[in-house]
């Protein structure tokens, strides 16, 4: 059975973890970490302690900012990805404990395409380069 590491929980809720195979389970924000734990196999868990996290990204749609999923990016185990029946109350949760500038908007499907047709001139420059 996991351990909670946290000694006093601000949020509970309802989460699904979208890492390989969807799982369902709930997210737990406390004063040491970000915890996850599946429902239905307890030793199914996720720990993430503040100081391990490098930043949180949150896929937000255009025109309604609504808050999809987010992702938490550790700085050494990749990342993790999540949705809570709120996510925007999750963050809300969450930054009590992560500075406010490592809470970022992910790029979405305009933001990244838009950068990719940017990039074509430079690309096709390189091509045609004379190197030394």
């Amino acid at each position: 059975m996991a351990q909670s590491q946290n000694s006093t929980v601000d949020l509970a809720t309802p989460a699904t973890c979208l890492m390989g195979l969807t799982s369902h389970g709930n997210v737990m924000v406390g004063n040491k970490a970000f915890e996850y734990y599946n429902e239905r196999n307890p030793e199914d868990f996720i720990q993430i302690p503040w100081d391990e996290v490098d930043y949180i990204a949150a896929e937000v749609l255009r025109g309604t900012k609504k808050i999809t999923r987010f992702a938490i990016f550790t700085k050494d185990n990749g990342h993790f990805t999540f949705s809570t029946r709120d996510d925007k109350e999750t963050l809300r949760a969450v930054r009590r404990y992560v500075d406010e500038d490592k809470l970022v908007r992910s790029p979405d499907f305009i933001d990244v395409t838009a950068k990719g047709a940017k990039s074509i001139p430079s690309v096709i420059k390189n091509l045609f380069h004379k190197g030394n």
